[in-house]
């Protein structure tokens, strides 16, 4: 009989120990993921914020529109006034996605991204292009991937 022909089991015991552990790490390892910061947990809802900017600042705003998924009641030339070349938020020629979070009570997320006239995006010493920065907060659902604002 060779060291590794052995007909015997491990006892229940050790058996009973690595299915606890195994399902314990399993359970501590969902828990890390979902308190984990934004950037972790809503990867998939950033990346439709990016596309999203990247659409606006290239100037491709009929993509952008169709990436953001109106509601009937949100048509292109709102959208334009909005996020145009001379909308509200225009002229947008860079972006940085700062910060995400959940929104509590929904599914959703909250991106903030900072939106500069200026390409590239403006150091940290540059105070005159920093002041010309400005904040934007979007909401992306996560079940169909449509971006909207917060309600205030």
């Amino acid at each position: 009989m060779g060291l590794f022909d052995s007909t015997d089991e491990h006892p229940p015991s050790k058996i009973r120990r690595y299915i606890i552990t195994g399902v314990a790490g399993i359970i501590l390892a969902f828990i890390f993921l979902w308190y984990w910061p934004g950037d972790l947990r809503f990867y998939k809802e950033r990346g439709v914020v990016d596309r999203f900017m990247s659409a606006v600042v290239s100037g491709d705003l009929q993509k952008a529109y169709q990436i953001w998924k109106p509601s009937s009641s949100y048509e292109y030339k709102d959208f334009l006034e909005d996020w145009g070349p001379h909308g509200y938020y225009g002229p947008i020629h860079s972006f940085k996605i700062d910060s995400t979070e959940g929104v509590q009570r929904s599914p959703s997320a909250a991106i903030v991204v900072d939106l500069s006239p200026y390409s590239p995006f403006p150091g940290q010493n540059d105070d005159a292009k920093q002041a010309r920065t400005q904040k934007v907060t979007l909401w992306v659902d996560p079940k169909d991937d449509s971006i909207s604002f917060p309600p205030y």
